[in-house]
């Protein structure tokens, strides 16, 4: 049976933590890195959205929700545990709030800081109602669910990376240690640089590239 093919773009958060899920469910899969200006016609075929990531199979089986794709992978085969079945609606409720309250306030910090906003310190107030939640958090545990890693802080992740990167002088000094600490710890596992690795765009050679084969 053929690798599922997953489009992807490196930088996206959403199409990072679909890569991140894929990995760490040593699930393979041939890798389609685009560009957003450039969109392959065979993406749009297959998930008329026209974001990343979408991921296809050899049947024609496509999901198209990033989440769905960490989630899939992961009820393939999960070695480290990661779907774990304690607190379910306190997992399922802090994705919930990082896919709709944080990325909203996320989008408008980075916003206001790109164009020198003078709300930019507001928007960033309005990250700051989540951030301190999972600061508390951190004050527990050493991840978001308990002693270990589990989907919530993969999922999680590229969108904190975010938002440290808006404005990285405010944030090194920011009364979040536990969250530095905790992202710190992420950058440096090994999954985390191969799901960062860069590779050639698929449009300019349409070469094969297997991900998950490292």
């Amino acid at each position: 049976m053929s690798l599922p093919i997953l489009y992807s773009l490196r930088q996206c958060p959403y199409a990072m933590r679909a890569r991140m899920g894929l990995l760490l469910a040593e699930q393979k899969v041939i890798l389609r890195d685009i560009v957003m200006s450039n969109i392959p016609d065979e993406m749009f075929a297959v998930s008329a959205k026209g974001t990343v990531p979408v991921l296809v199979f050899d049947d024609g089986y496509v999901i198209d929700e990033s989440l769905d794709i960490m989630t899939w992978a992961l009820k393939q085969s999960d070695p480290n545990k990661l779907l774990f079945e304690f607190e379910e609606n306190t997992f399922a409720d802090m994705i919930y709030r990082n896919d709709s309250e944080f990325v909203k306030a996320l989008n408008k910090y980075k916003a206001a800081s790109r164009y020198h906003d003078i709300d930019e310190v507001y928007c960033r107030q309005h990250c700051e109602l989540f951030i301190s939640d999972l600061e508390q958090r951190l004050m527990k545990y050493n991840f978001l669910m308990g002693a270990t890693p589990s989907l919530v802080d993969y999922a999680i992740l590229p969108f904190i990376r975010q938002f440290s990167r808006v404005d990285r002088k405010w944030y090194v000094q920011a009364p979040y240690p536990k969250l530095q600490k905790w992202l710190e710890k992420h950058y440096q596992n090994p999954i985390f640089s191969k799901v960062m690795k860069k590779h050639p765009q698929w449009l300019d050679n349409k070469e094969p590239i297997i991900f998950g084969s490292e």
